[in-house]
């Protein structure tokens, strides 16, 4: 997931590309060796920042992909976007071996670990990338009954790590193309959710606005409680 990327903040340090996963035909994953461990939560985001020799500078936020590990790795999916002037040279230029500026983590609302009880997940397109640092932390800790991950994806072409995502806590829709279990093409609906549904969650949602909203819509048609659902959203820079 990217975002615009906000101001002040923590200091810039400097992370190396150690590998480059072609997720699917428009995102790649950065796996990035930091100086130290990262010591994010899973949810949080790190903010990106080219600067070309004449002093110009574009930043992005990026979500942690990878799950909170006393490693000094992090992953970040990224996205290309045609005007994005960040993902397009990192999809572009980058190389194992280059080294970009970083600063995080960032955000402590939209936050997850096992000690906060269970989690419900729901992601649209890159929205999820956050949400697959939870559900990875929840695996490493043997704890994954608290989660369920409700993923939305145009066709099986266009799931973000599609080889992890099988498994009991994890639902996949696809608009357009049959799901795996039959389902017909769509747009998620309240009934792909609400099996996922139960007493004492949280819900995470992350995606564009529109799958926000329609997302949250189907929940609280549901009954979920307005006050257990935290929300983010991307897109483009504006």
């Amino acid at each position: 997931m990217s975002s615009p990327a906000p101001t002040g903040g923590s200091p810039w340090f400097t992370g190396t590309v150690e590998d480059i996963t072609v997720e699917t035909a428009r995102a790649k994953t950065f796996t990035l060796r930091l100086p130290a461990p990262l010591g994010h939560r899973a949810g949080q985001h790190v903010v990106l920042r080219l600067t070309a020799p004449d002093g110009y500078s574009a930043a992005r936020s990026y979500s942690v992909a990878s799950a909170p590990t006393d490693e000094s790795l992090i992953d970040l999916t990224v996205e290309r976007l045609d005007e994005g002037e960040v993902s397009t040279f990192l999809h572009d230029v980058a190389e194992v071996g280059d080294e970009l500026e970083l600063r995080g983590p960032i955000g402590t609302h939209f936050a997850w670990d096992p000690d906060d009880g269970p989690a419900l997940l729901v992601g649209g397109g890159s929205g999820l990338a956050p949400l697959m640092s939870m559900l990875r932390l929840a695996r490493a800790a043997d704890r994954s009954d608290l989660v369920r991950l409700v993923v939305a994806a145009r066709t099986p072409d266009d799931l973000l790590y599609a080889a992890e995502l099988p498994g009991p806590e994890v639902t996949l829709t696809y608009s357009r193309a049959v799901g795996p279990d039959g389902r017909p093409a769509g747009r998620l609906t309240a009934d792909d959710l609400a099996a996922s549904v139960r007493p004492g969650q949280h819900t995470f949602i992350c995606g564009s606005s529109g799958f926000c909203e329609a997302a949250g819509a189907h929940l609280l048609a549901l009954g979920v409680q307005p006050t257990t659902i935290t929300v983010e959203r991307f897109g483009p820079t504006t």
